[in-house]
């Protein structure tokens, strides 16, 4: 055969398979994966054995994530029956306008211990007091440098957030202020390099997210692009660092272009248990 049909069918092979895998990035944002971790831990009070957490974050409503797809993914979590939900901030882009709808949808989140939340970068861009009134009206506790002791039972944990890293001004002493390392304390921060300024070794995890897991990757291994300080270390999973542990998740929602690869949005979904 000559050596130019052979070149012609190995191109358009390789153009075929090009486009496949386009044509598959538009499609695994809305491909959501349930990811489910338990995390142990002494200071894990007993009431509190087996709780779970679910987390979501960068929801993103807007151009490129619907109401509609919104409403679904609130259907989605609530059907987990989650002991607590928490939300990780950026939740709409573009434009002010989607805010409203979105927490509209977000209202129906329902949690016997409730439905906490942190502000990201695009709610400081779109409109962060919009958000935060928002937020308010739709029973979702603003844990921005702000902070909550859950108890059952007499037993309890401490719930603490920060403010986005990049626009506002976050600190954790309304978190820490009351604890101390016999306590299980959770942090919840949008942004995870906010975890690198974390010197006390009273907070047990942080939760983030951000990263959107690299949003397009080099098949699950290696994003040409992450918004942090920290290159690969945050862009996905648990990241252990000398005083606490990160949870950085993959998040639901995706930014331009609204496609992913090998970085599937996800909900995650936490169990406690003592050590």
């Amino acid at each position: 055969m000559p050596k130019t049909k052979i070149l012609s069918k190995t191109g358009i092979t390789l153009l075929i398979i090009g486009a496949l895998l386009l044509g598959y990035s538009f499609v695994e944002p809305y491909w959501i994966e349930e990811k489910v971790m338990v995390f142990i831990d002494r200071d894990v009070p007993s009431v509190f054995e087996n709780t779970k957490i679910v987390f979501m974050a960068d929801v993103h409503c807007g151009p490129f994530l619907s109401n509609e797809r919104a409403s679904k993914i609130v259907s989605r979590v609530n059907a987990l029956e989650p002991d607590l939900i928490i939300l990780g901030g950026d939740y709409v882009q573009r434009d002010k306008k989607y805010i409203a709808p979105c927490f509209e949808e977000l209202s129906r989140l329902e949690a016997p211990l409730g439905v906490y939340g942190v502000t990201g970068n695009h709610d400081f861009w779109e409109d962060y007091d919009l958000t935060v009134a928002s937020m308010e009206k739709a029973g979702i506790i603003l844990l921005d440098e702000n902070s909550e002791w859950i108890e059952i039972n007499g037993e309890k944990i401490k719930l603490g957030g920060v403010s986005d890293f990049w626009e506002g001004t976050p600190s954790v002493l309304s978190t820490i202020k009351d604890t101390d390392e016999n306590d299980f304390v959770l942090l919840v921060s949008h942004n995870p390099d906010f975890s690198e300024l974390i010197r006390t070794k009273n907070i047990d995890l942080v939760l983030a997210g951000h990263t959107h897991g690299g949003q397009a990757t080099f098949f699950g291994l290696w994003a040409p692009f992450i918004p942090s300080l920290y290159g690969q270390k945050y862009r996905t999973g648990m990241v252990e660092l000398e005083n606490t542990k990160v949870l950085v998740t993959n998040g639901v929602g995706a930014v331009t272009p609204p496609a992913r690869f090998f970085a599937r949005p996800q909900i995650n979904i936490i169990y406690l248990r003592k050590e």
